[in-house]
């Protein structure tokens, strides 16, 4: 029940390394991410333990998995998450026949209400990334690999509780040793690095994040002494490097990644991997499970940085065409209204006048300077251009 995912080329990333990058589509697996690689291979290991159902916590991708395979059992499945976890990802569990239930603020805390449920109502406990049988499902992705890319020299891999990079690794090095294996964390949830320099594993302070599906504070028992062993390097990236990253494959490989999956490609474009220049790099995009509304957010928020959504506050003359002369300076330059706004209140405006905010789609910074700069010349009050 498992789909081959893709092995996809990128000549932008490619040509921005100087070596050659692959991009490893499990965004596109069934429940949308890796996860279910884990999940089918628990239900599979556990047999007629698992008749009375099973119980897990997750950020979300684990939820849908094990929901996805219990439904394929034919087994009950309660999962636990985060009161915080993406609406999206709740809601695809939902529909796949999970009961599903909210609490604390960590996976963490989900985990042990799960425990204690599974112990309450006789249930299988399946630890979403710490379990054995878990991980031996993950590193199946290590094998389509060495079949896929036969000159694989590298793979980058994101981290969170360390499952499908201990997976990966170990499945990929039994059979090629050479090959290099990268985690990457994101800055706000990274106790890998922090553990491996103590020597044991180590809980960061919950922060928020864009990349809830690796949200995770503290290594396990089993996956940290896998992930010293086989895994060559951790490396941390930004929140902003993910989100432009998101951007980035959204806009050059047409695949929705959340930022969970985005952190291979954000440790690539930010210089936090350097890959070697032999063979092929492969970057492993292990999810796809975003809510639209902050895919939308990140998209405004790059179009901002890269001048291509303009905001403009200024004050005009309260009195009737004022608007429309503004309006005509930004229509002879070009520049596309999405929105405006009357604002009469909060600024220091004469009594007759009023401050106005314009919303606009310009091709690029260079442009956007061009609009400011003409509604400047003609007049208006010194613009304030807003990010």
């Amino acid at each position: 029940m498992v789909r081959e995912t893709p092995v996809l080329s990128s000549s932008t990333l490619s040509k921005r390394t100087g070596v050659t990058v692959a991009l490893k589509a499990e965004n596109l697996q069934r429940t949308g991410s890796f996860k279910l690689r884990g999940g089918l291979a628990k239900i599979a290991a556990l047999g007629d333990a698992c008749a009375d159902g099973v119980v897990t916590a997750s950020a979300g991708n684990h939820a849908q998995a094990l929901a996805y395979a219990a439904r394929a059992r034919r087994v009950r499945c309660v999962v636990y998450m985060p009161e915080a976890a993406a609406i999206a990802k709740v809601e695809a569990a939902t529909e796949l026949g999970a009961q599903v239930h909210l609490v604390g603020v960590t996976v963490e805390d989900s985990l042990t209400a799960a425990r204690e449920c599974a112990i309450r109502e006789g249930l299988a406990f399946v630890h979403p990334f710490d379990d054995p049988d878990v991980i031996a499902g993950q590193g199946t992705l290590g094998l389509e690999l060495l079949a896929q890319v036969p000159d694989i020299t590298a793979a980058i891999v994101p981290v969170g509780g360390g499952g499908l990079a201990s997976g990966l690794a170990i499945a990929l090095k039994s059979h090629r040793p050479e090959v290099e294996v990268i985690g990457v964390q994101v800055e706000s949830f990274a106790p890998y690095p922090r553990s491996l320099e103590a020597g044991a594993p180590v809980a960061v302070a919950p922060s928020l994040t864009i990349a809830d599906g690796i949200a995770v504070k503290q290594p396990g028992g089993l996956t940290y002494g896998l992930v010293e062993r086989w895994v060559d390097q951790i490396a941390v990236v930004s929140e902003d490097d993910v989100a432009e990253a998101m951007v980035f494959l959204l806009e050059r490989a047409k695949l929705v990644v959340e930022g969970a999956g985005a952190v291979g490609v954000a440790a690539l474009l930010g210089g936090k991997v350097i890959p070697r220049g032999e063979g092929t790099t492969v970057v492993v995009l292990s999810g796809g499970n975003v809510d639209a509304g902050l895919l939308a957010d990140i998209t405004r928020h790059h179009e901002s940085q890269a001048g291509r959504r303009l905001v403009l506050l200024a004050s005009l003359p309260d009195r009737p065409g004022a608007l429309a002369g503004l309006l005509s300076v930004v229509g002879e330059h070009r520049a596309n209204l999405v929105d405006v706004e009357h604002i009469r209140e909060g600024f220091d405006l004469h009594v007759r006048e009023s401050a106005v905010q314009l919303v606009l789609q310009t091709r690029g910074q260079a442009h956007a300077e061009e609009v400011a700069r003409a509604v400047r010349e003609a007049g208006y009050s010194e613009p304030r251009v807003l990010r």
